[in-house]
């Protein structure tokens, strides 16, 4: 069975940094290409940023660039996100899924998988 904790989220004001976690299990990690959604509220999910399965190349979304950092442990089962320069309008629940980049945009991705998640709120 497929497992995802995200955790790290956190109420952070506009200009601040957090570092979001997701913690995998049931599923071959290691071969998996990873991606980070979020669904701000009233919002469908929008793909935030993904990874393929050696770690060696990102993909972020523009609405991010620059500000956010993929990465993942193969050792540890775990997938990261590095938050920097955090804006108002990143509020939302962030969640981790093992689908690429082109499945998240396209929506193929399973909807199972967006349980649970983060919240982060950027306010003042």
């Amino acid at each position: 069975e497929v497992q995802l904790v995200e955790s790290g989220g956190d109420l952070v004001q506009p200009g601040g940094s957090l570092r979001l976690s997701c913690a995998a299990s049931g599923f071959a990690f290691s071969s998996s290409d990873m991606s980070w959604v979020r669904q701000a509220p009233g919002e469908g999910f929008e793909y935030v940023s993904a990874i393929n399965s050696d770690g060696s190349t990102t993909y972020t979304a523009d609405s991010v660039k620059g500000r956010f950092t993929i990465s993942r442990d193969n050792a540890k089962n775990m997938l990261y996100l590095q938050m920097n320069s955090l804006k108002t309008e990143d509020t939302a629940v962030y969640y981790c899924a093992p689908c690429r980049a082109a499945q998240v945009i396209a929506e193929t991705c399973s909807s199972d998988y967006y349980e649970g998640g983060t919240q982060v709120t950027v306010s003042s």
